[in-house]
This record gives C-alpha cells, sequence and structure tokens, in this order.
C-alpha cells in the first residue's frame, strides 16, 4: 500500500517532501525569561556584597583620616600667671607642667595662638589663629596644646591613654594576638580531633549524635560564652594557679573560652576536607598493613592539608574578631603585658566600650574607633589571603 502510494506521487511532490526533510534544524538560543530573572538576581547578590565592602571600606577609611588630621588638645598643667588683655602678646605663663615649644599651637579658653618665642617664664604669641576671637582670659586660665596623631606612633606606640594624647595600638594588639593564641593552642587540637574521629572512626550514628551537638555549640550566643568565662572559667583558673595569680579580668579565660567557641568552625571545615579525600588512599594505606591511626595521621591529614590549614586560619580570623567574650572577661583598660593572667583591653573590646561609653561624636577619642576598626579589617583580610594562597599552594587533585 506504501510502494503504490509513492509511485502515484509526481517528481514535483517528492522533490517538496525531499527538501522538508533535509531543512536543519532551529539552534538559535530560545529566551528563557525566567532564566535571565533568575540569573540578574543572582548578579544583583554579588554587586550587593562588594558594594556593601567598599562602604565600609570606605566609611572606616573617611573616618580614620579625621583621626589622624583631627586636632587633640592637650593638657600641659600650665597656667596664665596674669590675666591677659587682648592687646598682649607677650604672656607670662606657670614653670611647671609640659614643655612647650617655638611653633606650637596652644589653646587659651575658646582662643588658639601661635607660640613665636619662648623666654624664661614668658611666651610672645600670634593671637587669633584658626579664625579664633581675640579676647581677654583671666588669670589662672589653663593652657591646652595642639598635637595630632601620626601614623608612626599610631603603630610603634606602646601606651594607648586617650587623655593624655597618646594612641599607641601595641598594648590592645597585643592582648588580642595573645587571646587569639590562647583559642589557637585550645581549638585547633581539639577540632582537629574530633574532625579525624568524625571522618576516620565515628559510625553513622555517632556521627549523627556528634555532629548537632557541635552545631549548637556554635549556635550559643557569645555574650552567654562571656558570661560563662567570666563566671565559671576564671574560678577554675584561680582554684588551679592561685587567687593572687590569676585576676578577676584576665585574657587566659578569655582566649579559652574563645577557643571552646570556635571549635565547631575548625572540626567542621577540617572534616569537610578530611572527607574529601579519596577512599581509594585509605584502602592502599591498609593494604600496606597501616593502622587506621596510621592512615589517618600520615596518609588522610597530610593529604587535606590544604582544607585544614584553611580552617585554621579562618578560625584566627573568628578569634580575632570575637568581641563580646573579650568584653565581658578580658578587662576594660589597655594594658601592655604578656601575662595572660593579667586584665587587658583587646581591639574588639576596646570599640565596644567606647562606642557604647559617654564620648561625644567626633572627638579624637570616638573617631580612634574607626582607625582600629579598619587596622582590624586589614588583619582580616590578610588571614583570608593568606588562607587563599595555602589553599592553591598545597590543593591535591585526584581522579
Amino acid at each position: 500500500m506504501i510502494e503504490s502510494q509513492k509511485s502515484h506521487q509526481s517528481p514535483s511532490d517528492l522533490l517538496e517532501t525531499s527538501s522538508q526533510c533535509t531543512t536543519p534544524p532551529d539552534l538559535r538560543k530560545k529566551k528563557r525569561p525566567g532564566e535571565m530573572i533568575i540569573q540578574a538576581l543572582l548578579f544583583l547578590s554579588g554587586a550587593i556584597s562588594i558594594l556593601t565592602t567598599i562602604g565600609i571600606v570606605y566609611e572606616l577609611g573617611k573616618e580614620s583620616l579625621n583621626f589622624f588630621t583631627q586636632t587633640n588638645w592637650e593638657q600641659t598643667n600650665r597656667d596664665l600667671q596674669v590675666s591677659v588683655q587682648p592687646e598682649d602678646l607677650l604672656i607670662p605663663i606657670e614653670r611647671s607642667g609640659f614643655s612647650l615649644e617655638t611653633g606650637d599651637l596652644i589653646r587659651v579658653e575658646e582662643e588658639i595662638m601661635t607660640i613665636e618665642t619662648i623666654t624664661d617664664g614668658q611666651i610672645q604669641v600670634l593671637r587669633g589663629q584658626e579664625g579664633t576671637s581675640i579676647t581677654g582670659h583671666t588669670k589662672g586660665s589653663e593652657i591646652f596644646l595642639s598635637s595630632q596623631v601620626t601614623i608612626r606612633e599610631f603603630f610603634t606606640g606602646l601606651k594607648w591613654n586617650p587623655q593624655i594624647g597618646e594612641f599607641g595600638i601595641w598594648p590592645l594588639l597585643n592582648a588580642t594576638l595573645i587571646v587569639s593564641l590562647i583559642a589557637m593552642l585550645v581549638s585547633l587540637p581539639l577540632g582537629l580531633s574530633i574532625a579525624i574521629f568524625l571522618s576516620e572512626y565515628a559510625s553513622s550514628r555517632a556521627r549523627k549524635i556528634i555532629k548537632p551537638i557541635l552545631e549548637v555549640l556554635s549556635g550559643i550566643p557569645t555574650v552567654v560564652y562571656g558570661y560563662f568565662a567570666l563566671t565559671f572559667m576564671t574560678p577554675l583558673l584561680k582554684v588551679i594557679f592561685g587567687n593572687r595569680v590569676v585576676e578577676v579580668y584576665n585574657m587566659a579565660s578569655a582566649g579559652i573560652v574563645v577557643g571552646i567557641l570556635i571549635i565547631p568552625l575548625v572540626s567542621s571545615m577540617s572534616e569537610d576536607a578530611l572527607s574529601a579525600v579519596p577512599r581509594s588512599l585509605r584502602e592502599a594505606a591498609y593494604g600496606l598493613g597501616s593502622t587506621k591511626l596510621e592512615t589517618a595521621l600520615k596518609i588522610v591529614v597530610p593529604a587535606a592539608t590544604s582544607g585544614v590549614v584553611a580552617a585554621f586560619i579562618v578560625a584566627v580570623s573568628r578569634a580575632v574578631g570575637e568581641t563580646m567574650v573579650v568584653a565581658l572577661a578580658a578587662g576594660a583598660g589597655p594594658n601592655f603585658t604578656l601575662n595572660p593572667f593579667k586584665p587587658a583591653e583587646t581591639m574588639t573590646g576596646h570599640i565596644v566600650r567606647i562606642s557604647g561609653g559617654d564620648l561625644s561624636y567626633d572627638s579624637i577619642d570616638y573617631n580612634s574607633i574607626f582607625a582600629i576598626g579598619l587596622f582590624l579589617f586589614f588583619v582580616t583580610l590578610g588571614l583570608n589571603v593568606i588562607s587563599q594562597r595555602v589553599v592553591r599552594r598545597f590543593r591535591e587533585v585526584y581522579e
């Protein structure tokens, strides 16, 4: 029947049918509005995160610039010996107190003056500087000296005392490093041990029990950890080392609790890295007679070095940026000391105390927290860059 139908077709019909069969399919990209919307939303999310980071850096940089360019008026402990009239240029002052030099900018009440010459107990000044009004001043008026914080002083100074114009970052940085070091000594061994147990030893049932417990540990508010350090860890350290050695506020208790806080982070990331090691490497080690511990420590952990080191560096960043634990347990005053049982204030703890205090906005004390915040931002940024380079350097790819 089919052959009879084909035989009745004319040559023109056969040619038309052949051309229809050889028409190439339409391979042009079809428009998918839903996919385009999803792509636009994903791009918008990435752009928002990038713009947010840029905005944070911009604000920190702007306020930090105000900190380094703002004039700070320090007390000189010098007073006017006599009352000063608007026309007076030679002013007798007290001999004791902070030393003054030619060219210094001083302030008496609201008037700013420049010291031109200094003689025995007298200064010759250029009055009405920076647009201030030339007025009379009564005997005993206090003299303030102008100063600005330099970048060199900020990074090399060993004292942080805004009341007398000392802004050396090292006391705050030293406390931050000590607390972070103690936290690493606690969290890294424990976190890696937990990761090895979950990856190599634990049964599926044990893993289902332990991992949720770790997740609950990571979900506890940090303020609770802070009070735990103050009310449990500090008394425990006092029992171990003595009341005279351990003070109520100290870096050791804060560091230990920060270490406990970041154990879930270390264990989770390390366990993911260990689990990514191919099963064939373990089986090869077992075939050569290695024990489970030897396989874990000599085969699996070295193969997952990049992931484990990345977990460690991220944990360091987390410890450096921790706020509430150190604010409650470490201390509320800058102190350059290497004794972990002494109180000291970290960078984040200082930011919390200053921002929540009664300091006026745009004062040099208040603006100092932005300079500290910018420095802390670059510290964590540097740690993240190091983490990425370590991952690229030690990453091993298995087929």
